[in-house]
Parts: C-alpha cells; sequence; structure tokens
C-alpha cells in the first residue's frame, strides 16, 4: 500500500488519495463568507487537513431537462452554504520540483447550478494524459452569490469567491507540482462569462496566463441593470435567517420578475457591471483592454449552442414536427440565437483583445452524436474534456455515439487545451477534422 499523498503548502499541512493514475486533494476551504457577505481568506492551519472529501455544492433547485441532457442526478453532491471549496487533480508521478501547467475549471450552470466536483467534471483523463494539473473551484451561486438589492446586499460574490480562489492557487499549488507562473482559468457556459469577466480585474493578469473561454453566453450580459434592479427587489424577502432551501425557492420567484426583459433572461442572474471587482458597463472595454496584453485567449463556442434549449419551447417544438419545412425553421432559429448569445460577441471579444495587445485564437466545436437532435449543442464540450465511459454512458446529449469515438474526439480536444495551456502556443490554424477548428487573430 502507498502511504498517502501529503503535501505541506503554506496554508498548512494537506493529505490527499490516490485515484489510479492521478492524485486527489478534494473539498480544501479557500475562502470563507458569512452568508450575503464578501469573502475572505482561509486562515492558515497546523493540524493536517485530510483533503478527502468532494467540495460540496451551492444550495440549488433541481434542474430536471439538464439531468435529462447531461446525467447528472440532483442531490449527486450535498448542499452548503459553506461551499467556498477547491479540489486539485494531478498526475500521481510527479517528480519532486517537477512544476507543471495549472488549468483553474470554474463551472457553468446559469449561475443558479452546478458544482465543481460533479462527475461530468471530472479532469481525471485531461490530467493523466497530458501532464497538467487541474483545479476544480466550487463558489456561490444564485441569490447566494449573483445579486445586488437596494438596501445595500452586494453583487458578484461568486466571482469575488473565484478571486479568492485564484490567489490560494498563486500561493500554495506550487507545493502540489503546479507552476503558479503558468495558470489557464478556463470555463464553460456561465463559468466561461466568469473567466472572461474576471478578465476585467486588474489583478487578473498576476493570477492567470491564459484563458479558455467555453460557450460564454457574452452576447447578453449587457443592458441587465433593470432586469436586475427588478430581481433585487423580488429578492428583498430573503434574510441573513431564511433557511437555504426556503432561498432558492424564493430564487426561483426571483427568476420569474425576468421574464419580460427579452433574451437577457435567459441567464437572468450574473456579473453586475458598477459593483466590486467590475468597472460600470461603460468602462468594462477598456478593463479588458488594460489586461489584454498579459493574457493569452482561447475563445469560441459549439456550433449549435441553441439546440439544447429548443426542445424546451413548445413553439419550436410543434414547429420541429412538420416535414421538411420543421428542419429548415429549427436550423435557421438555431443559428440565429447561436449567434445572437454566443457567437458575434465571441468574435468581437477575441478581435478587441488581440487590438489591445493580447493573443487570441477562436474557435468552433462542431463535433456530434450521429443522429443525435442535440447536434453540436450547448455543453457538448464537456464529455470530450471530462468524466469517462461511466459517467456519459446511455447520457441524452451523446446518445448515438461509440465511447470509442467520444473518447478519441475528447483525446484529441484534451490535448489541445493542454499545448494552449502549457504556453507553447497553438499553431496559426488547426483543429481536429469535422469535429473542432480554430485559428489565430
Amino acid at each position: 500500500m502507498h502511504a498517502e499523498p501529503t503535501f505541506s503548502p503554506p496554508c498548512g499541512p494537506v493529505t490527499g488519495w490516490r485515484d489510479g493514475d492521478v492524485v486527489r486533494a478534494t473539498g480544501i476551504p479557500y475562502a470563507t463568507a458569512a452568508r450575503f457577505q464578501p469573502p475572505a481568506g482561509v486562515p492558515d492551519w497546523s493540524e493536517t487537513l485530510a483533503a478527502t472529501t468532494l467540495s460540496p455544492a451551492c444550495p440549488q433547485a433541481p434542474v430536471p431537462f439538464l439531468d435529462d441532457i447531461l446525467g447528472t442526478r440532483y442531490g449527486e453532491l450535498p448542499g452548503s452554504e459553506d461551499c467556498q471549496r477547491l479540489s486539485i487533480t494531478m498526475p500521481e508521478d510527479l517528480h519532486d520540483g517537477e512544476r507543471v501547467p495549472v488549468m483553474v475549471w470554474l463551472h457553468g450552470g446559469s449561475y443558479t447550478s452546478g458544482s465543481g466536483d460533479l462527475a461530468i467534471f471530472d479532469p481525471k483523463a485531461l490530467v493523466a494524459e497530458n501532464r497538467v494539473i487541474v483545479v476544480s473551484v466550487t463558489y456561490r451561486l444564485g441569490l447566494f452569490g449573483y445579486l445586488a438589492t437596494g438596501t445595500g446586499r452586494p453583487a458578484n460574490l461568486g466571482l469575488l469567491d473565484q478571486l479568492e480562489a485564484f490567489r490560494w492557487v498563486q500561493r500554495n499549488i506550487g507545493a502540489f507540482g503546479g507552476d503558479p507562473g503558468n495558470v489557464t482559468a478556463f470555463g464553460q457556459s456561465a463559468g466561461g462569462d466568469a473567466v472572461a469577466h474576471l478578465m476585467a480585474t486588474p489583478e487578473a493578469p498576476a493570477l492567470f496566463q491564459r484563458a479558455i473561454i467555453q460557450s460564454a453566453p457574452l452576447g447578453i450580459t449587457r443592458g441587465r441593470d433593470k432586469m436586475s434592479r427588478a430581481m433585487g427587489v423580488a429578492a428583498e424577502a430573503v434574510t441573513e435567517d431564511t433557511p437555504a432551501m426556503e432561498v432558492v425557492e424564493i430564487e426561483g420567484h426571483v427568476s420569474q420578475v425576468a421574464r419580460k426583459y427579452g433574451l437577457i433572461a435567459a441567464m437572468p442572474f450574473g456579473t453586475q457591471y458598477g459593483h466590486a471587482p467590475l468597472p460600470p458597463e461603460s468602462g468594462i472595454e477598456a478593463a479588458w483592454n488594460a489586461t489584454a496584453p498579459g493574457i493569452e485567449v482561447l475563445i469560441g463556442h459549439t456550433s449549435e449552442e441553441a439546440r439544447m434549449f429548443l426542445p424546451r419551447n413548445r413553439a419550436v417544438s410543434r414547429l420541429a414536427k412538420v416535414p421538411v419545412l420543421g428542419t429548415a425553421v429549427v436550423k435557421a432559429i438555431n443559428w440565429a440565437v447561436t449567434e445572437a448569445v454566443y457567437g458575434r460577441s465571441a468574435r468581437r471579444f477575441a478581435r478587441r483583445h488581440a487590438r489591445a495587445g493580447g493573443r487570441a485564437y477562436r474557435y468552433v466545436l462542431s463535433w456530434a452524436a450521429p443522429g443525435n437532435f442535440y447536434g453540436a449543442a450547448h455543453t457538448v464540450d464537456l464529455p470530450l474534456l471530462f468524466g469517462d465511459r461511466r459517467t456519459w454512458e446511455g447520457v441524452g446529449l451523446v446518445a448515438g455515439a461509440s465511447w470509442e469515438d467520444i473518447n478519441a474526439q475528447g483525446r484529441a480536444l484534451r490535448a489541445v487545451w493542454a499545448r494552449f495551456a502549457s504556453g507553447k502556443g497553438l499553431e496559426s490554424r488547426g483543429g481536429i477534422p469535422g469535429a473542432f477548428r480554430y485559428r489565430a487573430l
């Protein structure tokens, strides 16, 4: 039997656990905060911390349609407001003194669901195949993490949690074999949106040198002020003492308030401009331009993002059943929504970043399970990057694809992500035939 792996970072001693060809240290607290309060770094400890349990999820409501598509199970991880934890996955054979690239993962879920340690985000293959370290961050969501109110309750608490996690990584990751000077922030959906907005903080280039922004809904992050204010009024009913699951229930009602605000209501909770650590909306481009020279970016989306959400729309579902015409109409709607929410804004972000002196690549991911209605929908990158056969077997999003195909395409995509994260640079254009393409700007 191997002894349990032990580490001596500045925060205090940690023991992890072996899991096949990786070593894990899970559920490490990086910050602490009372409800509706900004986070503070966790004080250092002297007793050994057994980092052997997964991070709890921020309390949240079930999302049955996501469970169907992604095979997640509501309640897979216990919920706790004390969710500012991170988990580290590293290759099991790191040599003493070796320093490998670090990739810090921010999960998606519309800022209201998900958690860093869900099985669908397990980075084991990415780590074992590519000799990188992945740090998976869990942060506050929904009413706990993302809504200012007129009575002075702060916005962006989840974003502030994430900043604390990156500071923790800078200070401590060296003890786990990671290179604090070679950190890539990567996230999908709301997690990609969070990575983009972290880049607007002056501290960003000191915390990470690269960013991979996957399917960030940047097309619906502007002009949200009125909606957020209306939601803030509806959220006043929540106090410091409201039981957590009651807060989650009220969050559902607060989301309803957003509905009359059009497309932006597709993600009612999110980052709010003009609240720490973000500038006012009018200053966001300048803030991004200021940090651009210090951060290399890979940004993109899937070719059929909107297909994930279309089956939930009754009118679209009815249209889809019309012979011949139905297929064309669904295709057109998918294209329009994918462009409006993800495509145009990703290209604009990449162009602006390059103009401001940063290196930028943009990509489109078009892999899809053969004959699957969802096609190359939102989240189709997840089975290619994370999890294993057990995670994805029989899941709606990839039904029709064999595990061998998913894993072959996945291995190729994981290698691109890791190569970018290593700082060796990508070619000026490249990809995976029929599945993924990228180019430098």
